[in-house]
């Protein structure tokens, strides 16, 4: 028999998502200036990341299409 463990939720952004464009869409209910501090806080793996150069196509945001957000915080210890 296997337990089921649950998830956290995530998404796929779209091509042109910001951390703002998905505060608004998935955090609605939020500041979007908080709701932007948590996206980042939970989503370390891409908002630490580098930089695209300048004058690249996506330059000033490290979120790319095949990253997995999460829109949740991570649970807590049981």
């Amino acid at each position: 028999m296997s337990d089921l463990t649950p998830r956290r939720k995530t998404i796929y952004p779209l091509a042109d998502d910001t951390w703002e464009t998905i505060a608004a869409r998935e955090l609605s209910d939020l500041d979007t200036a908080d709701a932007c501090g948590m996206l980042q806080s939970w989503n370390l793996h891409v908002f630490m990341r580098p930089g695209a150069p300048e004058g690249s196509p996506r330059a000033g945001n490290p979120i790319l299409p095949s990253d997995l957000i999460f829109i949740e915080p991570p649970a807590a210890p049981q």
